[in-house]
């Protein structure tokens, strides 16, 4: 009897891209007004296409037939899905503090961003191990960070909506200009569609870097 096809978890990093870029969307109407963001609507654009650039590669990536790769980006999901639990629990943890007027040690959200890429690595490790090719486990600890940093998006879009609406004036986003310019609703919103850039795209960059360092370090397991 054939083993059962290993999921890649293809389909829920899909939905997880989709439901961030529908909420980012919302979030955002309406949308000619994104132009008038900084950059020339650049902060309001470039999470969007990084968001189609993830559903675009998941899509690509997931849909593998050879089996101990499939499994090696299962598990590469798996894990992400978890250090994902630690950048939210990082952006809570940071999110708390400032609404205290206090900063939290940046130790500590160094260190949980550190387990999330830590785990990240060893998506890289598992994928040298059931494939013996190094780019592979690279690869795995890239798709394993795109997995965690979905889930960074969608706590930080959540938040977005727990926040007044930026509709002070008939045209919010011209009302910004740098951090000492424009409305406390409008401030909020550009420092969060600036940090879910940052997490869509260095956390990626981190887990290229993690999961081939850890890749030297495996060997292919025997069949």
């Amino acid at each position: 009897m054939g083993s059962a096809v290993q999921p890649t978890l293809r389909i829920p990093l899909i939905l997880l891209a989709t439901a961030n870029l529908v909420v980012l969307g919302a979030r955002l109407w309406p949308w000619q007004d994104v132009l008038g963001l900084p950059l020339n609507g650049a902060t309001g654009i470039d999470p969007a296409v990084s968001l189609l650039g993830y559903i675009g590669i998941v899509f690509w990536v997931g849909n593998n037939n050879k089996e101990p790769m499939r499994k090696a980006l299962g598990t590469g999901a798996v894990l992400g899905f978890l250090g994902g639990c630690f950048l939210v629990a990082e952006i809570l943890l940071k999110e708390q503090s400032e609404g205290l007027d206090v900063s939290s040690p940046n130790y500590i959200l160094m260190g949980l961003f550190a387990a999330a890429a830590i785990l990240w690595g060893f998506a890289g490790l598992r994928g040298m191990q059931l494939t013996g090719n190094a780019g592979f486990g690279l690869l795995c600890g890239v798709w394993s960070a795109m997995a965690s940093s979905l889930m960074a998006a969608m706590a930080l879009l959540s938040r977005m909506y727990s926040v007044a609406a930026p509709m002070e004036s008939q045209d919010p986003w011209k009302q910004y200009e740098g951090l000492a310019v424009g409305n406390q609703a409008t401030q909020g919103l550009v420092h969060s569609l600036n940090s879910i850039t940052f997490f869509l795209l260095v956390g990626p960059l981190a887990g290229a870097a993690f999961g081939l360092a850890f890749a030297f370090f495996g060997k292919k397991s025997k069949d």
